[in-house]
């Protein structure tokens, strides 16, 4: 409907008590006006002295909301005419308007469709985010309430005070490196990886890592066999990038492959050899010189993500696979959140010498890295053996942790009930007996704030999945965890089948 009168029209609608400067209510009126076709295009506007007039104010305040939508356009201005309200609809968009009322194939969104892809609502359909980060048993975390923040503080009071333009900008391609120097320097001698600084990029974590990797490597299509169950953010991000996950089971030995996996070569092996995610196993020196060997004669590239294996309990930490290869088919990742603090949010990632400048170029285009500042502080914080001494405590905190756990599922259920994955990490998965229902028991747990997460929902398919709970004890206070358990045994007890399980069935770690 047209405006009668500009005037009345304004004047109805400006608050001078409470609705803020006058003159920006007269440019928000008029441009909502124009936008509604309230005001047409074409109409002349009166002159800004004419205006404040009628409206009883000071003509700078109408000049300034002229002003203004002059200059977004509302309105336009005509040499020894005034101003008139411009023509702001797009030909192209009225034309194609006019052409789909016309149009019976016309493709019209579903009635309560969000909108998103295919691709979108497969993501979320498969999340297995949860708001719940911290407490009992909340797997994957570390205790953060004792990293050595002092000594952090200290170190980045340094770096404010040697501060420099390189690390308040944009990442340099690859990261930090002096970062780059001391993770590779760590490497070689913690975890037997065969590398360079040039070789290392620093990422955002484990996630950006692979992303990373199937943009620079993969094709839309491509298939990636994964261990089955693994970790729900692998398979995910894979997924985005169009990439067909092919699930291979894990036995004591790691991923168990059959002759009939091996006939087709895949583009990707995505594999966590020093302690599976989530069941703990440790993949055997014969399956890893298979993996390798297949790669190296399929062109096959095997991705390693190693994200917890600095906590090993009893033993040293196991090399990696990365060390074992001799022909540049290895991928290796790594973290900063599961040794320091998830909030860090710094991996790396290791790639294959001929790769190197190719995924440093394609990491600074697609991510546009940063926090410089924040690397040049845990490259000190590494070189001056706070981070080792940091991983020493608390590997002897955890393993305290993780007896106080395993005494407490003994206490309950005896020999009754599996566990996997002890003697490493920062977890351990107990296996429930068949026919258990273990979304039923994570449900009932997580009501009275304690998080179990089922063990089935890593597996990629419901008919071969077993029932089981991760359970993680990092961030749960030695006297804590006692009570926390007696909680979710009554629960596990509650939800438990008809049919026991056998008493031949023996707790392993």
């Amino acid at each position: 409907m047209r405006i009668a009168s500009l005037p009345d029209f304004l004047l109805q609608r400006i608050d001078r008590a409470n609705g803020g400067p006058v003159n920006r209510q007269i440019y928000q009126v008029i441009r909502e006006a124009v936008l509604t076709g309230s005001l047409p295009a074409g109409l002349q506007m009166p002159s800004s002295r004419d205006l404040s007039k009628e409206l009883k104010m000071s003509r700078n305040t109408v000049t300034y909301a002229y002003e203004q939508l002059i200059a977004e356009g509302y309105l336009e201005t005509r040499r020894g005419a005034g101003s008139f309200v411009a023509d702001t609809a797009s030909d192209q968009i009225t034309t194609l308007f006019s052409h789909n009322k016309t149009t019976t194939n016309t493709k019209v969104e579903p009635t309560g469709s969000s909108g998103l892809s295919q691709r979108g609502k497969q993501l979320l359909k498969k999340a297995g985010v949860s708001d719940l980060q911290w407490g009992a048993f909340m797997p994957g975390v570390p205790d953060v309430t004792l990293f050595p923040s002092k000594i952090w503080s200290r170190l980045q009071n340094k770096a404010w005070r040697r501060s420099r333009a390189d690390l308040l900008t944009y990442g340099d391609a690859g990261g930090h490196f002096p970062l780059r120097e001391a993770i590779a320097d760590y490497l070689r001698v913690a975890r037997s990886v065969n590398c360079k600084a040039e070789q290392i990029l620093i990422t955002t974590g484990i996630h950006q890592s692979i992303d990373l990797i199937m943009r620079m490597l993969g094709e839309n299509g491509d298939r990636a066999w994964l261990e089955d169950p693994c970790y729900w953010g692998t398979r995910s991000v894979l997924q985005s990038q169009g990439i067909q996950p092919v699930p291979i089971p894990v036995d004591a030995e790691g991923m168990c492959l059959q002759p009939k996996d091996l006939q087709v070569p895949p583009r990707f092996i995505v594999v966590t050899p020093s302690h599976q995610y989530p069941l703990g196993t440790v993949m055997s020196l014969s399956r890893r010189r298979m993996l390798l060997e297949y790669a190296a004669a399929k062109k096959v590239w095997i991705i390693e993500d190693d994200y917890d294996s600095e906590f090993r309990y009893g033993s040293r930490p196991l090399a990696s696979l990365q060390g074992m290869d001799t022909n540049d088919r290895v991928l290796y990742m790594g973290t900063f959140t599961k040794t320091l603090f998830p909030g860090l949010r710094i991996g790396f990632l290791v790639v294959p010498e001929k790769l190197a400048n190719a995924f440093a170029t394609g990491h600074s285009e697609l991510y546009r890295g940063g926090q410089m500042f924040i690397q040049a502080i845990l490259s000190d914080f590494m070189r001056e053996g706070h981070f080792a001494s940091h991983i020493r405590r608390m590997r002897l905190l955890y393993a305290k942790r993780l007896n106080l756990l395993l005494q407490a599922i003994e206490h309950h259920f005896g020999d009754q009930l599996l566990t996997g994955g002890g003697d490493a990490g920062l977890h351990l998965a107990l296996e429930l007996p068949p026919g258990s229902d273990d979304f039923a028991i994570s449900h009932a747990a997580r009501s009275i704030g304690i998080v179990a997460r089922p063990l089935s929902r890593y597996y990629m398919h419901k008919a071969t999945a077993k029932p089981g709970l991760l359970l993680g004890y990092a961030c749960v206070p030695d006297d804590q965890i006692q009570p926390a358990f007696n909680k979710l045994a009554h629960i596990i007890k509650e939800h438990w089948p008809q049919t026991k399980p056998s008493a031949a069935n023996k707790k392993r770690r």
